[in-house]
């Protein structure tokens, strides 16, 4: 099954390592040391251009960046 992460853009269920809240995220210093790496290396990939970013899903070596809470994104992943 995949999951819809906003706008065109669905991954497969099956490769999603996390989902996280992009808030929470810049409270720790390891997870904004994760993103400013992943940023250096170009593998974050924004969903939504114009609307602001909620979460963060890492699916393999790619982070993917949604305008979508990552609760709804929990919730929506569970149950199919």
């Amino acid at each position: 099954m995949f999951l819809h992460l906003g706008g065109d853009v669905s991954v497969l269920r099956k490769d999603i390592i996390g989902i996280f809240d992009i808030f929470s995220t810049y409270k720790s210093t390891i997870s904004k040391e994760f993103m400013e790496v992943a940023e250096g290396e170009k593998t974050i990939i924004k969903v939504s251009l114009t609307e602001k970013n909620k979460s963060f899903i890492l699916v393999g070596d790619k982070v993917y960046l949604s305008p979508i809470s990552s609760g709804t994104l929990q919730k929506r992943s569970v149950g199919f």
